[in-house]
Formats: C-alpha cells, structure tokens, sequence
C-alpha cells in the first residue's frame, strides 16, 4: 500500500520540493546585501549612462535603500536576539 502511495504522491513531493527550492532562492536573494549593493551600482551606471531618467532612478534607488535598511535592520535583530 505505501508504495502505491509513494507512486500516486511523488508528482505531488516534486511540485512542494521545487516550490521550497524557489522559496530558498528567493529569500537568499532578498536577504543578500552584496546583491543590494549590486543592483544599485547598476541602477547608478544606468543612470550615467543616460538609459533612465533622474526620476526614474530617484524611484528606483528609495526602494532598493529601503529594502537595504529592512535586511541591516533584520541582521540586526537576529544578533540582538543571540
């Protein structure tokens, strides 16, 4: 019976483990400063190369800072709490 189960389910298992993997992903790559640090460098040579306008870039560069200060902030609370 349990293998009948494990047959019928595994399509099931795939689907939850990719979505964890892209959970993982993605939480790394919102969580990483040194990714938030390089996606505004970019956003800065954009910038000087005339690809975007100032307000665009003023745009861009408030959230890309606020989401720096919320991981700084996070890092903070975790070793606060250790």
């Amino acid at each position: 019976m349990f293998l009948i189960d494990d047959i019928f389910l595994s399509p099931l298992n795939l689907v939850i483990w990719v979505g964890k993997k892209i959970n993982e992903v993605a939480e790394r790559e919102f969580s990483d400063e040194g990714l938030i640090k390089e996606k505004l460098m970019q956003l800065q040579l954009r910038f000087e190369m005339d690809e975007i306008s100032e307000e665009e870039y003023n745009k861009q560069e408030k959230e890309i800072l606020k989401r720096l200060d919320a991981v700084r902030k996070a890092k903070e609370d975790v070793d606060s709490a250790s």
